[in-house]
């Protein structure tokens, strides 16, 4: 089995313990070791210069196939066939943003993220591990319900009324191949008729598609920025939340006391971007975001997420990016997101990104840490991200991204690299 030393770097092995000299021991996919430096021997070994060594990151709400959208017309009228190409793009914007895993919130249409992860699986495609996330599913009059009576049409969702209509949704995208189902519990601020502290979806609703998704070995993830849909949700065992500014105490004892079975994923972007204008150029001022209630909502987001940071609650970064103003492979600003807004610490934040991401990614627990016995998902940056978040938007300074076992890029210097051949798989920068 090949094996690959990075010797001399600075770790950062995800544990949320502070960054040490090391080298670390890949055989085949699996970290075989990690080390204090020394003198060890590979097939091949890298000499990391003392650079920031670290696991790749996981984004947590992940939609592949949202390209420059700026309207739901965007994710509508678009064909499967050209979709497909958008959400191999996402892929590798992905990878090549250090992000070797992407936890699937939804997609445009049911199968785009599973025709991806399949390609990719098989070596055809660059991206990450993908979870392939369904289309959303809602309830008439709810997010994502795009119909009226005048105008009946198919928005980028599933529309059900009722347990048994639920139940079949699901079956629908478990059959598909869907590894992640999406709920659209609450209203949202983009669709006035049934803003965020509503709740459409009904307990029972929610209740099906949590046993019918774990009948098939597959996870649930809502959509929830109500406190009651975030407490329905808590209650049915969905797995992931996303969103969930509202709350109080009840909500928040909830979420502690499931802390160790689900994630959630703020997705705090979207509200900074409108409200620093990044999205003016779309349309979406700040005046126009203070209209849909934006400001309030991300005051009610840092005061629930910082609660839930104090208790334990495990976050993922990323989410709602993909949009005109917010491409692809900028995930990582969310890192300096949770410093800024829910009062992490760069550790803690780089936590978020790596460990409970791949945790959620995999119930095994053997994937977002570099620790020995570990899949081999690791990136190595030219620079401190604990100093400087923003590095990470610069994929210059990611001169070497792995994912299991296998190198997607290396540009370290040649001279660097003993032992071996330069890198016939490496990615030009």
């Amino acid at each position: 089995m090949a094996t690959i030393l990075i010797r001399n770097a600075r770790i950062f092995d995800g544990t949320g313990a502070e960054p040490f000299a090391g080298d670390l021991l890949i055989e085949g996919n699996r970290i075989a070791s990690v080390s204090r430096p020394g003198d060890g021997n590979a097939d091949r070994i890298i000499d990391a210069g003392g650079r920031f060594l670290m696991p790749g990151m996981t984004e947590g709400h992940a939609h592949l196939s949202f390209e420059n959208v700026t309207a739901t017309e965007d994710l509508i009228t678009p064909s499967p066939e050209e979709q497909v190409f958008a959400a191999a793009r996402g892929a590798k914007a992905l990878i090549d943003a250090g992000f070797t895993s992407a936890y699937g919130a939804s997609e445009a249409k049911t199968r785009l993220a599973v025709a991806v992860r399949k390609e990719v699986e098989a070596g055809r495609l660059p991206g990450p591990r993908i979870r392939a996330g369904s289309m959303e599913i809602s309830v008439t009059g709810g997010m994502g319900d795009e119909s009226k009576e005048h105008n009946p049409r198919k928005g980028p969702s599933i529309i059900v009324d009722g347990p048994e209509e639920m139940r079949k949704a699901v079956r629908f995208s478990c059959r598909e191949g869907c590894d992640n189902i999406k709920l659209d519990v609450s209203g949202d601020p983009f669709y006035p008729n049934t803003p965020g502290h509503t709740t459409p979806m009904s307990f029972e609703e929610i209740r099906m598609a949590v046993d019918t998704a774990h009948a098939y070995g597959r996870k649930v993830n809502a959509h929830s920025r109500s406190i009651e849909g975030s407490k329905r949700c808590v209650r049915a065992g969905v797995d992931g939340l996303f969103h969930c500014e509202y709350s109080d105490e009840e909500l928040l004892d909830l979420f502690e006391e499931a802390r160790d079975r689900l994630f959630v994923a703020p997705t705090v972007g979207l509200f900074h971007q409108i409200i620093k204008g990044e999205a003016s150029g779309h349309g979406l001022t700040p005046e126009i975001g203070g209209y849909m209630g934006i400001p309030q909502l991300l005051e009610e987001s840092v005061k629930t997420h910082v609660a839930l940071r104090k208790r334990g609650v495990r976050h993922l970064i990323g989410g709602d990016y993909g949009f005109g103003w917010s491409p692809q492979g900028t995930q990582a600003r969310d890192i300096a997101f949770f410093i800024d807004y829910y009062g992490y610490s760069p550790a803690e934040a780089l936590v978020c990104a790596t460990k409970n991401g791949g945790l959620a990614m995999r119930d095994q627990g053997d994937l977002g840490t570099l620790e020995k016995g570990m899949l081999a998902d690791l990136v190595l940056v030219d620079g401190d991200p604990m100093a400087d978040p923003a590095i990470f938007l610069d994929t210059g300074k990611l001169l070497l991204i792995m994912k299991d076992g296998q190198l997607h890029k290396n540009i370290v210097p040649e001279a660097a690299t003993q032992h071996s051949e330069p890198s016939r798989e490496a990615i030009p920068a």
